[in-house]
Order: structure tokens, then sequence, then C-alpha cells
């Protein structure tokens, strides 16, 4: 588990994060009374949203890689 956190973050990531928005959607919205169709819409908006979360978040990880090795490289 701890390589698959290793080699895909993100994609690690992404999937914790729709399974529980998938969760908290339900449990939410359970007495609503949605059409299967309804749901069905309802998670894939939940599972994009996941998915653009983690690639929003992903940018920032990105700057501070860049930052810390030209801080290495720049005092050298």
């Amino acid at each position: 588990m701890k390589q698959l956190w290793n080699d895909h973050p993100n994609l690690v990531s992404f999937v914790i994060l729709a399974i529980g928005m998938l969760i908290i959607l339900y449990f939410s919205a359970r007495h609503v009374g949605f059409t299967p169709t309804q749901w069905l819409a309802l998670a894939a908006a939940t599972v994009a949203l996941a998915g653009l979360s983690v690639w929003i978040i992903s940018w920032g990880g990105d700057d501070a890689e860049d930052e810390t090795s030209t801080d290495v490289s720049a005092s050298q």
C-alpha cells in the first residue's frame, strides 16, 4: 500500500476522497427520494469534483518541490 502511495499519490488521494465524498453524499441525501438516474448524476458529479480537487491541490505540490530543488542549487 505504501508503495502504491509513493508511486501514485494523486491517484490514491483521488480514490480516497471520492469514496469519502460518495459516503457523505449518500448519508446526506438518502431520504430525499432521488430516482436512480438522479443518484447516478450526483455520484458522477461528486467523483468529478473529487478529481478536480486533487488535481488543483497537486498544483501546489509541484511548486514546493521546485522551490526546494532551486534553494539547494542556489546555496551551492
